[in-house]
């Protein structure tokens, strides 16, 4: 329940501060009236290009979509996600996409060309201008140059419509290319039903190399008048009038009469369950206006995005700001059709309970860390329905997914990372989920290895984790790259999420078990290099230094996941202080934090910060943990002023379904999730000078920092509801019951504040 007496208060005391801000002469500046509609500061272009040589494409999608949305309606020129802002002619407007660094979804590209259809339609490339591109909430629209058509599309949760207007008397056609998804097709279907309506499948899968894993989508695409001529292909041949094909390289062409400048309209559906499921998607879009599709889309991600209200601050932040918590409500997607069907991990059908959603897509070693806290808080509901989707997944397959995908196991990244996610969606305000069973299968993925399907396995070498203490790196061959040391760090950090979890069940037990093992760490604590390091299966280190520098080609150094020794000396998110002490205290610590911080985004093969993967998005916080707060300060200043910016390229990293732009949104609040499982607040710089968080069932957070995004970004002084407050963490209640911070800012560092050992944020030992 919302405290209603302290809300009136906080509210009326919010009113009185925004009356301030319209009065001129008051101590108050103009700009800082909260934004009223955040739709408007939205570019969905942000990302959708590259992050430099190191990162390379960041993968980010353009098209529109509802908030949590089943279907991204959206253009593909080639890159992982479909699209990127550097390259070359659209190949179609494919239905699914997934911003993350393997070539996954795109399936089903739809492409309007006008003319002859050419010797090979499944090839055909339209060529564009950035000119003619227009990307905002809800909508997109290019110009096709080669056949000067202009497309336009908008989307519901689970369909799209598109309207597409040809040149005066060119001859209308539309490709339908089911055989084209980003990652390949197994299979592939297409059938022309009618005079006005085709369906079809696309099977593909294989994520980043995955051999097992696979999915299957269906659609249903209906025009808004009749084709009179259409035909299949098979990758190879054209064959004029059939109505079906089945091929992993199949598609369909249709032909309309021209129709002057009266634009061909199609609504599109998906399902994961089949055909007809697709089609009773359509129902969300029953005419064949795009307004009011475009107004009722726009209408749910203003909600959305009101969560959170800022006040103040540069054009350029307001719009990095609003599009990256746009971006960090695309993912999870809605996996369930409307009539509330949905394809289990057990391939069989199965049924939502009435008025929750069933999702689908984690990747979850990306978005436990920031993105799962930033769900719980805000958007209760729907993060309820995530963690039970995952709990379902497991009941239905047997173990907890790992990066799942659709309704399918990967084996992608180190880790148990739907633990960790789920207890950061239950620490921040999901409460509403099974949570017996989800501790259930944390403690069976964390002290069992079965192959399930394909050969999936929870926990690779939890055998020997458990008789060790560690994974020895000898037996961590992931892939082709071995991964003892971050698997063993992983699983501390799961093993310590369990604990928490299991603590708030009551069972004490087990959280006593697993908070023993969440210390594991330790055992890769090398005293002589004070690195955290790979060990082989007789308890020996490499031989030399800690951190070695990758042979040339290799993505980061052997024993590592995406990164390198320097990188994960950090990791141990939970327990920083004892870290601390094993590398010989403060004095000892804050040099190597001053070098780690050199540079700040050199990818996984050089000893300093890599601000665009997720390993290190908890660093900048180091700081915070030895009495210098000043510099986790300046370290986060300077990764939002040089790594973000709002235009293709202004991403640091690959978003991995929203990752990377809820790191920005946690540092623009001045506040971060620093300790998986816990609701743990670390305390740094807003970027505005008025934020207002209203999370789905809990109290309001105003934040009041004049002076906030100019030349004053140190901390002077700091009151929690009024009080003064000399800490850099705020008390995890702040979550459920709101309040009032008010942060005092200077333009030089402040040597002073939240300096003592009780400054620091909880270590859990």
């Amino acid at each position: 329940m919302r405290p209603r007496t302290r809300r009136a208060i906080i509210g009326a005391l919010a009113a009185i501060t925004l009356l301030s801000t319209a009065i001129p002469g008051t101590a108050a500046e103009p700009d800082q009236t909260l934004v009223d509609d955040p739709t408007q500061y939205v570019d969905p272009m942000i990302g959708t290009g590259k992050g430099g040589p190191v990162v390379g494409e960041i993968n980010t999608f353009p098209g529109p979509t509802a908030p949590f949305g089943m279907i991204q309606w959206s253009p593909d020129n080639g890159n992982y996600a479909g699209y990127n802002y550097h390259l070359g002619p659209i190949r179609g407007f494919s239905l699914t996409h997934a911003s993350v660094g393997c070539h996954a979804f795109g399936d089903i590209p739809i492409l309007p060309v006008a003319g002859a259809l050419g010797a090979t339609p499944w090839n055909r490339t339209e060529k564009f201008s950035h000119r003619t591109e227009t990307a905002e909430v809800a909508h997109y629209g290019v110009t096709l140059e080669d056949s000067g058509v202009r497309a336009e599309l908008t989307a519901s949760t689970r369909a799209g419509l598109g309207t597409f207007t040809y040149p005066d008397g060119a001859t209308p056609q539309v490709l339908v290319k089911t055989g084209a998804s980003l990652a390949g097709n197994s299979a592939a279907t297409v059938s022309v039903n009618g005079p006005d309506e085709v369906t079809g499948s696309a099977t593909s899968g294989r994520f980043c190399g995955e051999g097992g894993n696979k999915y299957t989508v269906y659609f249903a695409l209906k025009f808004d008048r009749p084709f009179n001529a259409h035909g299949t292909w098979d990758g190879t041949t054209i064959t004029p009038g059939s109505a079906t094909a089945n091929h992993p390289k199949s598609g369909a062409y249709l032909t309309f009469d021209p129709a002057g400048t009266r634009p061909l309209r199609a609504k599109v559906a998906l399902s994961y369950v089949s055909a007809d499921g697709a089609r009773a998607n359509l129902s969300e879009i029953p005419g064949w206006d795009p307004e009011p599709v475009r107004a009722a889309t726009r209408a749910q991600w203003r909600e959305h995005l009101s969560r959170i209200r800022i006040g103040g601050g540069t054009p350029a932040h307001r719009t990095t700001f609003y599009t990256a918590l746009y971006h960090s409500l695309i993912h999870p997607n809605t996996f369930n059709d409307v009539d509330g069907r949905y394809i289990g991990f057990d391939s069989k059908i199965h049924q939502v309970e009435k008025g929750r959603t069933h999702y689908a897509n984690f990747s979850d070693w990306d978005t436990y860390r920031s993105l799962a806290p930033l769900h719980g808080w805000l958007y209760p509901d729907r993060a309820s329905d995530m963690a039970q989707s995952l709990v379902l997944a497991a009941v239905q397959g047997g173990w907890l997914p790992r990066w799942p995908m659709a309704n399918g196991y990967t084996s992608v990244m180190n880790g148990d990372n739907s633990v960790p996610l789920m207890v950061n969606l239950h620490a921040y305000g999901a409460k509403d989920f099974d949570t017996r069973t989800a501790l259930q299968y944390m403690i069976k993925g964390a002290t069992k290895a079965e192959p399930v399907q394909w050969g999936y396995i929870e926990r690779q070498g939890i055998e020997d984790y458990q008789k060790l203490g560690y994974v020895p790196n000898d037996r961590a061959l992931v892939g082709h790259v071995r991964k003892g040391a971050s698997q063993t760090l992983e699983y501390a950090v799961d093993d310590f999420t369990i604990s928490r979890f299991a603590r708030t069940l009551g069972e004490h037990t087990t959280a006593a078990t697993f908070a023993k093992r969440g210390e594991y760490w330790r055992n890769l604590f090398d005293p002589n290099t004070g690195y955290l390091r790979p060990k082989d299966s007789k308890g020996q280190f490499p031989p030399g230094p800690g951190f070695v520098p990758p042979p040339p080609g290799q993505f980061g150094q052997d024993g590592f996941e995406e990164g390198n020794a320097a990188q994960y000396r950090w990791f141990v998110p939970h327990n920083i202080a004892g870290l601390i002490t094993a590398l010989g205290g403060k004095v000892k610590a804050q040099p190597l934090m001053d070098e780690f911080f050199t540079k700040i985004n050199v990818g996984p093969n050089e000893p300093y910060q890599w601000s665009g993967n997720e390993v290190d998005f908890s660093t900048p916080w180091l700081y915070n943990y030895v009495g210098q707060p000043w510099k986790s300060q300046a370290v986060i200043r300077r990764i939002q002023s040089e790594l973000f910016a709002p235009n293709p390229d202004g991403l640091p990293g690959n978003d991995d379904l929203g990752a990377q732009s809820s790191w920005y949104v946690w540092s623009a609040l001045g506040l971060y999730p620093v300790t998986p499982g816990t609701a743990d607040l670390s305390v740094h710089t807003p970027l505005f000078p008025a934020i207002t968080i209203t999370p789905g069932n809990a109290g309001e957070l105003h934040i009041t920092a004049p002076g906030a995004g100019t030349a004053r970004p140190y901390i002077t002084g700091l009151h929690l509801d009024g009080r003064p407050w000399a800490r850099t963490w705020l008390p995890q209640s702040i979550v459920r019951t709101g309040g009032e911070l008010h942060f005092r800012l200077r333009a030089t560092p402040d040597h002073n504040w939240a300096t003592t050992p009780a400054a620091a944020p909880p270590s859990y030992q």
